[in-house]
């Protein structure tokens, strides 16, 4: 299936700032000619639907970038096609950090969305699991590992859980991620979730191994 092209992006400007954007791709495109006068009342006014105001501000854009040029007495004209493509280049570049800033933005979104997405399930399963515990010992209980549980950062194999308790961990839910299935070397941190499964007595041992004081 052929890739969906995204519609292109354009970084909004205020009105006079993308008049002089226009003028200047214009005087790159030879549609300007060096030296020729520019009216701002009449010419630009007219062309791009502004107020005179508005076009002045764009003329006044352009003379300080030295793409035009005012002669006292007699108006404004287009001094340098160089200077007008140096401006274009820049004014290009500026438009691709914008589109990377917002396509970034857009990303951090969607995962934020999917984050609140697999919360919201994560809380679903938690809610069904407590509902069934006295049905299946295949659906996992759950302990959170503060910072006052017995044996942090301890590994699952050094805890020997199953054999003290008949408990088997089937996922930790820690700050970043949910690990299903841990292999014997996953480590307990306090602010982690543990998932497991057993029956009524090994969730009492559980409790013990990690909170023998409650």
């Amino acid at each position: 299936m052929a890739k969906e092209l995204k519609p292109a992006k354009r970084v909004s400007l205020p009105r006079y700032q993308q008049i002089a954007v226009d003028i200047a791709e214009r005087i790159v495109e030879g549609r300007y000619k060096v030296g020729e006068k520019i009216s701002a009342r009449s010419t630009l006014a007219s062309n791009f639907s502004a107020s005179p105001e508005t076009a002045r501000k764009a003329i006044n854009v352009l003379v300080d970038l030295q793409i035009m040029e005012v002669q006292q007495g007699s108006g404004t004209y287009v001094a340098s096609k160089e200077n007008a493509q140096i401006f274009i280049e820049k004014y290009k570049n500026v438009q691709s950090v914008q589109e990377i800033r917002q396509d970034l933005l857009e990303s951090v979104q969607r995962q934020k969305e999917e984050l609140d997405e697999f919360s919201d399930l994560l809380n679903v399963l938690v809610s069904q699991t407590k509902k069934v515990h006295d049905i299946s010992t295949f659906v996992p209980y759950e302990l959170k590992i503060t910072g006052e549980a017995q044996h942090l950062e301890e590994s699952i194999s050094d805890l020997h859980i199953w054999q003290k308790t008949g408990a088997t961990i089937v996922g930790i839910q820690t700050d970043v991620e949910l690990l299903l299935s841990p292999g014997p070397y996953a480590k307990l941190s306090a602010g982690n979730t543990i998932y497991y499964v057993g029956n009524e007595l090994a969730a009492q041992r559980m409790m013990q191994l990690f909170y023998p004081n409650k």
